[in-house]
């Protein structure tokens, strides 16, 4: 009996475990730019307000974890998880024959789901965790890993590689468009019945400007033509106006804050993501006036 389930849990390890048994750690798992999608990291307040508070709506720790790492409550192949041991309950199928009345045979694996540490006991009751059902935001987390999004692609005008920009002028900021770096985008996830909907959607994008100033602008903003018809005045949506007050080189940097909303199981509920770009420079000079 023990064999055969052992040999079931091998045949799972062949395929990729769920992104919730990643947790947390020093490096996001491949194609997850976020690792609090799974720790319930609350994240930093957004720059400029808007009544974002960063906070986990949900409030508290994750339902279950271990050594402070969280896990599914659930898995399909080790059963339910008990917080007060760290570990998987399974009931044995079938029940040996000899199996005392009242009692039931379980295939246990500790230590927060190493398949190192198994053994089996027999219960009197099953115990605490066993048979809860499907946690919906636990689902909805598990939807969010499944799907990228991607730090801004930013630029700037004026550009390092045009020339300079000069001291009191306007400058226009923007980043690339697309599901992926400013949403909408979907995705659902579903378990013993249960099925949860995500959508992601940037609420704002935050402008670092180097200087100490932050900008926020509502959406990617508008690419600078520098033969348009805005050539050399305002951005129309987003910029640093009006511009630097001193000369000199800035890194500009930009983060999308993100507003993941999930709904199923008669619940619903919000997940805030953030995802910061790498910088790139701007050259600012002081405006020179020849007199003879």
């Amino acid at each position: 009996m023990l064999a055969g389930t052992l040999l079931a849990l091998l045949v799972a390890l062949a395929a990729p475990l769920p992104a919730a048994a990643e947790g947390p750690g020093p490096e996001c798992p491949p194609g997850q730019n976020d690792c609090s999608i799974w720790d319930d990291d609350p994240g930093t307040p957004g720059p400029g307000g808007g009544g974002d508070t960063g906070g986990d709506p949900g409030g508290g720790a994750p339902k279950c974890q271990w050594n402070g790492k969280p896990l599914p409550c659930y898995n399909e192949f080790l059963g339910w998880f008990n917080n007060a041991d760290g570990c998987y309950y399974k009931l044995e199928e079938p029940q040996p024959p000899d199996t005392p009345e009242g009692k039931q045979w379980y295939l246990v694996t500790c230590n927060g789901g190493d398949l190192g540490d198994q053994h089996e006991e027999l219960l009197d009751a099953p115990p605490p965790g066993y048979g809860t059902p499907p946690d919906p935001e636990e689902l909805a987390r598990r939807a969010l890993a499944s799907i990228s999004l991607l730090p801004p692609r930013i630029a700037v005008a004026p550009r390092r590689n045009t020339g300079p920009g000069l001291v009191g002028l306007p400058v226009w900021m923007w980043a690339s468009p697309g599901a992926n770096y400013f949403g909408p985008i979907g995705a659902d996830a579903e378990d013993r019945g249960l099925r949860v909907e995500i959508t992601a959607t940037v609420d704002r994008i935050v402008w670092t400007m180097g200087n100490g100033v932050e900008i926020t602008c509502a959406d990617e903003g508008t690419p600078y033509d520098p033969k348009g018809r805005r050539a050399g005045k305002t951005s129309p949506d987003c910029g640093y106006d009006p511009g630097y007050p001193k000369a000199g080189t800035y890194r500009v940097s930009a983060t999308t804050y993100w507003s993941v909303t999930w709904r199923g199981g008669g619940e619903s509920g919000v997940i805030p993501q953030t995802r910061t770009s790498g910088t790139i420079p701007i050259e600012i000079d002081e405006l020179q006036v020849v007199t003879r």
